[in-house]
This record gives structure tokens, sequence and C-alpha cells, in this order.
């Protein structure tokens, strides 16, 4: 769809706004089918008919589709058009500390929402005691949550939700440029960044628990060439600093190509 939203009439806009958008395994040729779960919310709960048409992706691209056939749990799709989907302005893997796992699910909704290619669940020296080994029976939790979110801001990829692990095996992700998350007397994130911003750029952010890091782990990420960066004075919450971090870099690299 050259041009962007910018060539449509108002009822247009909102028809297009209205449009859901679903994740499918595959696309083979002009047709695509959803199964399971989402097949049966359209069936049962949405009452879809043939004819109504959806957004779909195939965790890589996305097409605008008709439904052709919506029984059960099995919905089939014709594709009619493929629809624009530019690249993410940078990519970015979140090394989130581990806390609570209501406040952590928060963070990976939103942390979708706002572009996050991969979220890597860290444990720290101040994680509280148990998280490290329970996220493994989360996993498959997260993985639906990023979906779903991925689903409602109509993202044509889905997140990556990385396996956990342990702060020292955290500071070994590569990336163009690390950045950890510190209110002690650190440089702000932005004035951190690079002067000049490629869209194939890296970037890693590692955020801490609530308690924050121990003197250790700081010495160890700037050891490991890990940048240190603030997000101002105030002391946030873990997952609110993980949104306002993405929220910063997304920006800045949005700025540096005038995206609108």
């Amino acid at each position: 769809m050259k041009g962007g939203l910018a060539q449509y009439n108002s009822a247009q806009y909102n028809s297009i706004l209205a449009r859901r958008r679903f994740f499918v395994d595959s696309v083979q040729h002009d047709s695509a089918s959803l199964g399971g779960d989402e097949a049966r919310h359209l069936t049962r709960v949405l009452r879809v008919q043939p004819g109504q048409q959806y957004e779909i992706s195939d965790n890589r691209s996305a097409w605008l589709a008709e439904i052709v056939e919506a029984r059960g749990d099995r919905v089939l799709f014709r594709i009619l058009e493929p629809i624009d989907t530019p690249p993410p302005p940078v990519r970015i893997t979140l090394c989130a500390a581990l806390i609570k796992f209501d406040r952590f699910e928060w963070m990976i909704e939103k942390a979708t929402e706002l572009g996050v290619g991969r979220i890597l669940p860290v444990e720290a020296a101040r994680t509280e005691k148990g998280l490290f080994e329970a996220s493994g029976k989360r996993a498959e939790r997260w993985r639906r949550i990023a979906r779903e979110s991925a689903q409602q801001s109509r993202r044509s990829t889905i997140p990556e939700i990385l396996p956990a692990v342990r702060f020292g095996q955290a500071l070994s992700q590569d990336a163009d440029y690390r950045y950890f998350l510190d209110e002690a007397a650190a440089p702000p994130l932005l004035s951190a960044l690079p002067t000049t911003l490629a869209s194939s750029d890296r970037v890693a952010v590692l955020l801490g628990p609530e308690g924050g890091w121990t003197d250790d782990e700081r010495r160890l990420a700037l050891d490991a060439a890990w940048r240190a960066a603030s997000l101002g004075p105030q002391i946030l919450r873990a997952e609110t600093a993980g949104v306002a971090a993405l929220a910063v870099l997304t920006a800045a690299w949005l700025t540096a190509y005038n995206v609108t």
C-alpha cells in the first residue's frame, strides 16, 4: 500500500484501523489457514463469515486476506494483497532482570507494542529467590502474551522470548551498542547514543531488578564493555524503566531517519 495511510479518505482510514491482525503458521501461494484457540475465537466469539477481511502475518510479512471458510477450530483465508511492512528502525534486545511475574508480563506486553525484537530474562544478584527456576514454566505464557500484543499493535513479527540466563551469560549478548541502565551517576541514555545511527544497528539494554545492581554487577558490566546510562534522577520501577528505555531508543532511531 504505497503512500501509507495518508492516501485514504477518513472512511477508508477508519476501516483499515478497525481490521484485526492474526498470525498464521505459513502462507502457501494465495491461501493460509488458522487453527486452535485463535480460530475458535474467530468462529465462536467474533462469529466471522466468509467474505470478511482481516490482516494476517506469517511472522515475516503481512497480507490483507478474505475469509473463505470458518468452521469450529479452522479458518481458511484467501490472500488479496500484500501489506507494506517497513522494517523496525532499530533491532533491540531487552535483557530484563526477572521481577514479579505479573509485572514482568506487563513489561513483555508493552515492550512488544514498542517494537522490541527480543526479550532475554536475566537472573541478577537481587532477583527474588525462585523466579529463575520458575521462569521456564512461564515461557509458553510469555510467548502467548507477546503474540497477542503483536497482533493488537499490528506488528508483522512477534518478538522472541529467550530462555532465562544468569547475569554473567547476559553480559555476552552480542550487539553493536550495549547499555546497562543504572541510576548511580550514569549519563542520560539519549546522550550515550552514537552520533550516526543506522537501521541495521543492534542495541542491547540491560535492565536491573527491583533492588538495583550490586557493585560487583556494575563492575562486571563495565569490564564487559557495557556502557552505563540512566533515565533521569527519579528511581523508576523496573518495568517502567524498560518501557522508557525502549521508547527513547526507538524515538532516537526514528528521528534519525525522519520516519513519519
